[in-house]
């Protein structure tokens, strides 16, 4: 029988492209998606379920399967509002950390940013900092951090000086050797198949850098 994962945020860029992946993965027989709104796909391996994440334990009895992706996360252009920003990217993966923890999945994958850290004086570094300090203690087996730099993505909403900022980005990156390679922006696509690679890996628990993320989506 099949894996069955679970992701939170499939309606964002990096969610969308792990769900693409795994729904296309043998391996997988059913994927369980929590958002807040529905991401319109029908597959005979989805299983929605369409709520307010900021109250995940509605979703207890079925919170279940192998592995959890939390893709879930906001931009300070996107979520100006402090409080907001911190209930998305502190409380909903602390939350789903915990809810995975509750119903004995072994392994939950992460996806925080490049910076991360919690006594940084910076409110948004910080607050992924300290999310990912809370996270590391629950007694979950398998435990992934990921920190992508500037993430390239690929939706509707894009905007034609956004893109090509992007992709500015990415040929600037080039010049960026050595230690300074964790600074290259990189694809939401590569992020998401990182994420796949070593959630079917025998990897202990680990925090996964830019340039790192970036060899094992490639």
């Amino acid at each position: 029988m099949g894996k069955t994962a679970i992701i939170i945020g499939a309606t964002g860029a990096t969610g969308k492209d792990v769900l693409k992946f795994l729904l296309k993965d043998i391996r997988y027989d059913k994927i369980k998606l929590f958002s807040r709104t529905t991401i319109g796909i029908k597959d005979s391996k989805v299983e929605e379920h369409v709520g307010n994440l900021f109250e995940l334990n509605q979703f207890t009895e079925e919170f279940t399967g192998n592995e959890v992706y939390c893709c879930i996360g906001t931009t300070k252009k996107q979520t100006p509002d402090e409080n907001i920003y911190r209930k998305i990217d502190f409380g909903i993966p602390l939350a789903t950390a915990k809810l995975a923890q509750k119903n004995g999945i072994s392994t939950i994958l992460i996806m925080s940013s490049l910076g991360a850290n919690a006594n940084s004086t910076v409110f948004y570094t910080k607050t992924k900092g300290e999310m990912e300090n809370e996270v590391s203690k629950t007694f979950i087996k398998r435990i992934f951090i990921f920190r992508p730099s500037l993430l390239i993505r690929k939706t509707k909403e894009s905007r034609a000086i956004e893109t090509l900022s992007g992709y500015i980005m990415i040929f600037i990156g080039f010049l960026f050797f050595g230690r300074l390679k964790k600074y290259r922006a990189i694809k939401t696509k590569t992020v998401a198949l990182a994420m796949i690679r070593i959630a079917n890996s025998k990897e202990e628990s680990k925090l996964f850098l830019s340039d790192e993320i970036q060899d094992l989506g490639n």
